[in-house]
């Protein structure tokens, strides 16, 4: 056997005929029903993204921040070695460019609409939660001193509460530390991804393959890293990232299990409504007897829907799992 074939024999993933040719439902097929089935989905995204807008540009509670508190409060203020802007490509524009690329080995438009959907929920979702705790504790982030003193002369109220006198943007930014939202979002993203491979590769087969673990941490393993820079850079704590790691592991895990099997299950390689679709065509054949040298269709309602060229059992039925 080549060195190629030990590969891919490797990452072989149950019967390679079926999972090549997917289900015959492809986007120019099938992709305008699924849409339709999960317009409300789609609609309450909008939705999510509107409530994170809100929550960010809202301040946040100022919490009281002594004299005594500045030890901790003096680190100097850098810029992010992540920028915020970068989240979006690696979180959610690259794991969706590995969703279209087994899209186009499989040409299953499930798995490329449940993977999109659920990554972006899972996104937003983590966005929502992490702002709205950003702004409920008003945790001073490490560099706070410098927002609220850029001139160096600190100053307090006779509650001895600080009396910032920087830009009103930074001192804004300076009072949401808790918790991290490159972390959250980079965890969400990446988590995501991390387990859509693990189930596509089966990682969990009980073949003992580490190199599938390696590819299923690699995701991680760069969600951790930003984290990381995340402390470096003087912009949280490390309980902040500590919790916003975690935040972003949970909503991935649910989002992704909405629509995919665990990756250790033996189907976890497919989203739920490919195997329901699996189950149509094979009930449709049960369905089936020849005769005459011909096939003979027992149900006049598949009769018809032969005829019109459409599948044997409704589209909308098999998605919502009906059948």
């Amino acid at each position: 056997m080549s060195w190629k074939n030990k590969i891919r024999a490797v990452f072989q993933q149950g019967n390679t005929h079926e999972i090549e040719r997917g289900c015959g439902h492809t986007i120019k097929s099938h992709g305008l029903s699924v849409a339709r089935i999960h317009i409300h989905d789609w609609l309450i995204l909008l939705l999510l993204v509107v409530i994170a807008i809100v929550l960010n540009v809202i301040g946040p509670f100022h919490r009281f921040v002594g004299k005594d508190m500045m030890t901790d409060l003096k680190y100097p203020m850098k810029d992010n070695t992540v920028p915020a802007w970068s989240i979006p490509l690696y979180a959610v524009l690259l794991p969706i460019i590995i969703f279209v690329f087994i899209y186009l080995r499989r040409k299953d438009v499930y798995d490329l609409h449940h993977s999109i959907l659920g990554i972006l929920f899972a996104i937003l979702i983590t966005a929502v939660v992490t702002e709205a705790i950003k702004n409920g504790v008003g945790r001073p982030r490490p560099d706070f001193f410098w927002r609220c003193f850029p001139d160096g002369k600190d100053e307090y109220d006779r509650w001895g509460n600080v009396k910032c006198h920087g830009k009103e943007s930074d001192i804004k930014e300076g009072h949401k530390s808790f918790p991290s939202g490159h972390t959250s979002a980079s965890f969400a993203g990446l988590g995501f991804l991390s387990l859509y491979l693990a189930g596509k590769i089966k990682a969990f087969d009980r073949r003992g393959h580490i190199a599938k673990l390696c590819i299923v941490f690699l995701p991680l393993l760069m969600a951790s890293l930003v984290g990381v820079s995340r402390v470096d850079d003087y912009w949280h704590h490390w309980q902040d990232v500590f919790a916003g790691g975690l935040i972003g592991l949970f909503v991935a895990a649910f989002c992704y299990l909405q629509f995919f099997p665990a990756p250790y299950h033996t189907e976890g390689w497919g989203p739920y409504a490919y195997f329901r679709a699996v189950e149509e065509v094979r009930v449709s054949r049960q369905h089936a007897t020849p005769t005459n040298g011909g096939v003979e269709v027992e149900h006049s309602e598949v009769q018809l829907n032969q005829q019109s060229g459409t599948t044997t059992i409704a589209f909308e039925d098999v998605e919502n799992g009906r059948i």
